[in-house]
């Protein structure tokens, strides 16, 4: 059995370093279903990197839990229902997600709104619960270049009206959602039989540590310190 400080080590470097490729949350997400019992910790991973890192992250933190959730509900199909336990602390811990994702700056209420509808498809949400968080959302939503769908009059409601963003944030999340929509338009023309072998690629490649993954977790641990101090 693996060390669970490692573990949680290499999940948390996982997390923080989740980008928009499809790759990058299949990887983290087969991570967590390969160290299945170790759920309720690598769970409490996930809610402390929402509280903890930026609103581009946060976005690609949503998308990886709904990337976890279809593995572990297709797992489910197959007799295997260990996987689950994700989704139940998922389940349980919506609202507190829904909540760290959007964020004062109110960056991700599509990106959460989208992933709400695909957890509902797969049938792991209620309808009602996920009607009761779209007007947590709407109650959200600000003037920025994610939730145009805003009327200007809600807009100059919202108690998060006056929210800045940082503009590199901004630049970043430009370019996350132009790869998104890229790969998109590729899993068109994707075929089966390379996502198999990616896959099977991704999952021998789950479980190992290496010594990059402790260096770049103390560079991310000394990067909080310092923005800690400074903040």
């Amino acid at each position: 059995m693996a060390d669970p400080f490692e573990v949680r080590q290499r999940f948390t470097t996982l997390l923080s370093h989740l980008s928009a490729s499809h790759t990058s949350l299949q990887k983290a997400a087969l991570y967590a279903l390969k160290n299945r019992e170790m759920d309720e910790d690598l769970h409490s991973c996930i809610l402390e990197q929402l509280e903890r890192t930026n609103m581009n992250t946060r976005a690609n933190i949503m998308f990886f839990i709904e990337c976890l959730c279809e593995m572990a509900v297709k797992e489910n199909g197959g007799g295997d229902g260990s996987a689950m336990g994700y989704v139940r602390m998922l389940q349980r811990d919506i609202l507190a997600v829904v909540e760290c994702v959007v964020g004062e700056e109110g960056a991700n209420v599509r990106v959460v709104r989208k992933v709400l509808h695909t957890l509902q498809a797969l049938g792991i949400l209620l309808p009602e619960t996920v009607s009761e968080l779209d007007a947590v959302l709407k109650s959200r939503e600000v003037e920025h270049p994610f939730t145009t769908d805003t009327s200007p009059a809600h807009r100059s409601n919202t108690r998060n009206g006056s929210a800045k963003m940082d503009k590199r944030q901004v630049e970043h999340r430009i370019e996350e959602d132009r790869e998104r929509h890229k790969r998109l338009r590729e899993s068109i023309w994707a075929i089966p039989g390379d996502d198999e072998k990616e896959m099977e690629r991704l999952w021998a490649e789950a479980s190992d540590i290496g010594e990059d993954d402790f260096v770049v977790g103390k560079e991310d641990r000394e990067e909080r310190r310092q923005a800690v101090a400074f903040g």
